[in-house]
């Protein structure tokens, strides 16, 4: 299994059909914290769904317009993060990340996004990373910024979800940006 360490305890690696099971319990014990903006506890209602959205991402890593990742903290799955679209053609991808509560505070999103961006910019060629955001989550807000990203606009009431439309954010950083962030952040 391969793995990339994110702090002490802590670690990413490949989210795949096979951790259905740890991801559906994952998803249990955080659904409503996970579900406050995003539609990602949706997905995964029962062992059946939670593998076959893991599978979506497989088969996405297959055609390499996606990937999935998990954060692992003392052995235990507590949220990811992912490429929800990678375009090779365009040279741009959308990243997004979740966690549970009892992440929350340690950094884990930031390491493991810059760790996705630095392989996506400096191994695969990408030129733009956005980062899609409901404007009332302040704490993937504030990821963007610590990533280096410029707000790019906001697309009025545009995301419905739980009953509420969302005012999106479209954050990006640009792979020149990217790297001038990085080396002012070593």
């Amino acid at each position: 299994m391969l793995a990339m360490p994110l702090d002490d305890g802590a670690e990413l690696r490949a989210l795949e059909p096979w951790n259905a099971e740890e991801y559906l319990a994952h998803i249990d014990r955080s659904r409503e914290f996970i579900g406050r903006y995003i539609a990602l506890a949706d997905h995964a209602t029962d062992l059946a769904s939670a593998r076959a959205f893991l599978q979506g991402y497989a088969d996405k890593a297959l055609a390499d317009t996606g990937r999935l990742y998990g954060i692992w903290r003392q052995g235990t799955l507590v949220g990811g993060v992912l490429f929800r679209t990678f375009d090779t053609e365009r040279q741009n991808c959308e990243l997004g990340s979740w966690l549970e509560e009892s992440a929350v505070g340690h950094g884990l999103v930031t390491r493991a996004c810059t760790m996705l961006i630095d392989w996506a910019v400096e191994v695969r060629g990408m030129h733009r990373m956005e980062w899609h955001v409901s404007s009332a989550n302040a704490a993937s807000i504030n990821v963007a910024k610590r990533l280096g990203m410029t707000l790019d606009g906001v697309l009025r009431e545009s995301y419905p979800h739980q009953g509420v439309r969302h005012d999106m954010e479209i954050w990006s950083v640009l792979a020149p940006q990217w790297r001038a962030h990085r080396a002012g952040t070593r």
